[in-house]
């Protein structure tokens, strides 16, 4: 059950009592959130049901297509910034040349997921908060229940299939187009021409590479689908309500790809 009655208790009088209180609620709210994701998991067997289907396509629409515009100046932007800093010090060297390389490297290990876990969040998360918060805030959720409807099965797991979906292809459209904007500044700024600047990519990128960067969207995409349906379907206190559980979503999905960027480079990297 998604709706719950109030639990009433007394509310802490002491600092060490207020950092108690803090600690429980934390690993209350981690808890009931990873038991959503895990519901919404075992539901994935309904993911071919027609219904099931049309929604799944729905939120891979919302949550991807309409993503690329953003995407897309971000990633080349910052592909340009990385190479433009990246040129004018190896210049000093007489190695421009190898921009390619360092480009590729950075957006394939770290800032290609981490780019598109950021822009899908801000904003698709933030409006499956708002959604999936208006509807808690309105009733429709306790009225789904109410109609022996499973809330996980019909909003969550939807989402969950779509980010799945989506997520590593969007991370690997970031890198492309991160190294597509550091070929134009290499042209254009540093005098490197494109056929020695993809020379460079693909002799320095490896499979490796791109198998962890894909991996990383993956659990990006779980995070941010985890972090936006948990904050919408514990959403109270009307439209006020509505607005913490965005923000929340955002702040929440921020940390906890920073978080775990790192300990996934950490772990294939250390």
């Amino acid at each position: 059950m998604i709706t719950r009655e109030p639990v009433l208790s007394e509310p802490p009088d002491s600092f060490f009592a207020k950092l108690g209180f803090t600690f429980i609620k934390l690993w209350q709210h981690l808890g009931r959130s990873c038991l959503i994701t895990w519901k919404a998991f075992l539901n994935m067997r309904f993911m071919f049901a027609k219904r099931t289907r049309q929604e799944i396509l729905v939120q891979m629409y919302v949550g991807g297509i309409k993503s690329l515009g953003v995407l897309t100046i971000v990633a080349l932007f910052t592909g340009m910034i990385f190479a433009l800093q990246l040129g004018l010090e190896l210049k000093r060297y007489g190695q421009e040349a190898e921009i390619g390389g360092g480009v590729a490297l950075v957006m394939l290990r770290e800032m290609g997921p981490f780019m598109a876990a950021l822009i899908v969040s801000a904003s698709y998360g933030s409006s499956v908060a708002a959604q999936l918060g208006t509807m808690t805030v309105a009733e429709e959720v306790a009225a789904l229940e109410i109609m022996a409807i499973d809330p996980i099965k019909f909003l969550v797991m939807p989402r969950l299939v779509a980010m799945l979906v989506m997520m590593p292809l969007l991370a690997f459209y970031t890198d492309i187009m991160a190294i597509v904007g550091g070929a134009i500044v290499g042209r254009s700024q540093l005098d490197v021409s494109f056929e020695p600047y993809f020379a460079n990519v693909f002799f320095w990128a490896q499979n490796k590479d791109l198998y962890v960067s894909l991996f990383k969207a993956l659990v990006f995409g779980v995070i941010l689908n985890t972090v936006a349906c948990y904050q919408g379907l514990i959403c109270k206190g009307g439209a006020v309500g509505v607005g913490l559980a965005t923000r929340k979503t955002v702040v929440v999905t921020f940390v906890l790809v920073l978080v775990m960027g790192f300990m996934m480079t950490r772990l294939f990297y250390g």
